[in-house]
């Protein structure tokens, strides 16, 4: 077992990253892009492991175990909880990334989500990768080069990630999951190569059991009142998964917040214990927004999924349908519904995908909206 295992159909991108931890092509600053689910900041956390290693992420040794369970003090993986990078963010980050590593290699900074950058934090971190402290390595994700300011891109090394096929996928659940291979097949299918996607289906009935009521949800869509029921049921599952992912990481900063300010710190209302009882909200309402977009998000692609297969019955474009369980519900939809209805459809779902992430309405509106346009009755 190597660090490496856990990155599917990604072979190139092995060599690439495996030779630069070894010394051929090594720069101090890279990009990695590549599609939802292709395993982006897998495969940085991989390279930050490797970079550590003695072996080149022999994935045994404490600096490679220590660095794929997040415990190593020279790696720091940075996952953005807000729509947009804040500037007080990126200065922290260079700061900490000028520090001497403590294991004596080099200090890794992995950033999730660089897209998010703006011209304020992107200029902050300018500076330290035009003029990098000689053991510090910056490893920046995004979903494509274009997504990241072109004074960042023009000073990395680009290295693209592509979607793993569905057999691929398949067989990584079989073999690293002890998945049966009917459901290693579902799970890849429906996920349609997002690798973490497919693990949670495979190995999570909860996630099954939501995923299945999003697809089943556009033939039912025949008046507006089962519009509105829909966009608030959408709600509802967004924000109960939002909270499940949640829960751990709020309780942690309330017991570290209590460690430091005493379980007595509200009661007690200095102005410090008071700060950071206000900032630790701010935080704590900034992720649990994002998670319940990003869960929003992930039902939209869903219903994706299954106007794809509506046109590809219209179409006769081929016989495979991502959404195999529900080809009775897909036909009938198909047959009340022409081509050009169907592209219509999947246009106002790419419109309340960007109402949400881009200009900020809040989800059960941009839901409501979006299901009365999906409306088939």
């Amino acid at each position: 077992m190597t660090v490496w295992d856990t990155l599917v159909g990604q072979q190139r991108v092995i060599d690439t990253l495996r030779s630069a931890a070894a010394g051929t092509g090594m720069t101090h600053a890279w990009l990695l892009t590549g599609p939802p689910g292709s395993g982006r900041s897998n495969a940085a956390i991989a390279f930050a492991a490797a970079l550590q290693c003695a072996r080149g992420g022999c994935g045994e040794c404490h600096a490679c175990l220590t660095t794929l369970a997040g415990a190593n003090p020279d790696v720091r993986v940075h996952q953005p909880e807000r729509a947009q990078i804040l500037v007080e963010d990126a200065r922290r980050w260079v700061g900490e990334a000028a520090l001497m590593p403590v294991g004596g290699r080099l200090q890794v900074t992995i950033v999730e989500d660089a897209d998010r950058l703006n011209d304020h934090s992107g200029n902050a971190l300018l500076k330290a990768i035009e003029e990098p402290n000689p053991r510090t390595v910056w490893v920046l994700c995004a979903p494509q080069p274009d997504d990241v300011l072109p004074t960042i891109r023009s000073r990395t090394r680009h290295v693209g990630l592509s979607t793993p096929s569905t057999s691929e996928v398949a067989d990584f659940l079989q073999a690293r999951h002890g998945v049966t291979p009917e459901r290693a097949a579902h799970a890849a299918r429906a996920s349609q190569g997002h690798i973490g996607r497919a693990k949670a289906l495979a190995l999570e009935d909860d996630t099954r059991n939501r995923r299945r009521e999003v697809v089943e949800l556009p033939p039912r869509l025949t008046s507006v009142g089962a519009c509105m029921r829909a966009a608030a049921n959408l709600v509802d599952i967004a924000e109960s998964e939002a909270a499940a992912l949640t829960e751990a990481q709020t309780a942690r900063d309330s017991a570290d917040l209590e460690a430091l300010y005493g379980t007595d710190r509200k009661s007690r209302a200095t102005r410090s214990a008071r700060a950071a009882e206000s900032d630790l909200q701010r935080q704590q309402k900034a992720r649990l927004r994002r998670k319940v977009l990003d869960a929003v998000d992930r039902s939209l692609v869903e219903l994706l999924s299954v106007y794809r297969d509506v046109l590809v019955v219209q179409t006769g474009a081929g016989p495979h349908l991502v959404n195999e369980e529900q080809r009775p519900g897909i036909q009938e939809l198909a047959r009340r519904t022409t081509a050009e209805q169907t592209l219509r459809r999947i246009d106002e779902i790419y419109v309340a995908r960007e109402q949400m992430m881009e200009f900020n309405v809040p989800p059960l509106l941009a839901l409501e909206s979006l299901m009365v346009a999906l409306r088939t009755g």
